[in-house]
C-alpha cells in the first residue's frame, strides 16, 4: 500500500533524488515547425502542459507569456511564442477535445495564452483539482513530485530570462521536465484513484523520522 500525504514538509524533499526529463527536447521558433510539432502531438493520447514568463522586477511591469512547452513521456516540444506568437496550429491543439491536456494552476496559463490571442478551451485537466480528490491539500509541482512519486524537481531556473535569444540547455531540461512530470504524476493519480490501495496520513511529515 503507498503512503501519501495531505500536507508535504518542504525540508524533505532536498533529501530526495533529482528528477530530470530524459527525453528528446525539441524547440519550435517558426511557424512551420510549430505546424509539425502539433501534427506530432494530435496523434498523442495525453500531454502535459506548462507555460514560462519572463519575469519581471519592477512594479507594473508585465510580460507576455514567453514559452509554452508540451509534453508526451518521452518528447517535449518547447513553443517560443514570443518568436512565433499563437499560430493557427497552436491554436488548434489548445482547442482541441479528442487529447486530454494536463497542466497545473491552468487557469494562469490559460489567462496569459489568452492574451496573445482568444481561443476556445478544449479539453484540460488541473492536477490541483486532481489530486484534492485523493485528499491531497500541498498542490506545488515540486510538492506533489516528491509526495507522490519520491522525486525532486528542481526550480532553480523558474525565474530567468525566458525571452533571451538562446535558451541554455538548463532552461529547456527545466520547462520539459515540469511538462512531462505533469503526465506522469496524472497517470500516478489515476492508478491511486482506480485501485484505492493508498494510505493518506492527514498531517504534516514528521522531518526526523524520514532522514
Amino acid at each position: 500500500m503507498k503512503t501519501i500525504y495531505e500536507k508535504f514538509n518542504k525540508s524533505i524533499i532536498q533529501t530526495l533524488p533529482r528528477v530530470l526529463f530524459e527525453g528528446r527536447i525539441f524547440t519550435v521558433t517558426t511557424a512551420s515547425e510549430a505546424d509539425r510539432a502539433v501534427e506530432y502531438l494530435l496523434q498523442q493520447t495525453i500531454l502535459g502542459f506548462d507555460t514560462e514568463t519572463r519575469p519581471s522586477f519592477k512594479r507594473g511591469v508585465v510580460h507576455q507569456v514567453a514559452l509554452l512547452q508540451v509534453a508526451t513521456e518521452d518528447t517535449c516540444f518547447l513553443f517560443r511564442l514570443n518568436h512565433t506568437g499563437l499560430t493557427d496550429s497552436i491554436v488548434r491543439l489548445l482547442e482541441d477535445t479528442s487529447i486530454t491536456k494536463v497542466g497545473l494552476s491552468l487557469k494562469d496559463d490559460i489567462r496569459l495564452l489568452r492574451q496573445r490571442r482568444e481561443f476556445t478551451t478544449g479539453t484540460f485537466i488541473d492536477l490541483q483539482d486532481e489530486v484534492k480528490e485523493i485528499g491531497i491539500a500541498d498542490c506545488s509541482l515540486q510538492k506533489l513530485y516528491a509526495n507522490l512519486l519520491g522525486g525532486m524537481i528542481c526550480k532553480r531556473q523558474q525565474l530567468t530570462n525566458w525571452e533571451a535569444d538562446i535558451l541554455t540547455e538548463a532552461q529547456k531540461y527545466y520547462a520539459a521536465t515540469d511538462a512531462w512530470a505533469c503526465v506522469r504524476l496524472h497517470k500516478e493519480v489515476e492508478k491511486l484513484k482506480s485501485g484505492k490501495d493508498y494510505l493518506l496520513i492527514k498531517e504534516p511529515v514528521n522531518l526526523e523520522e524520514n532522514t
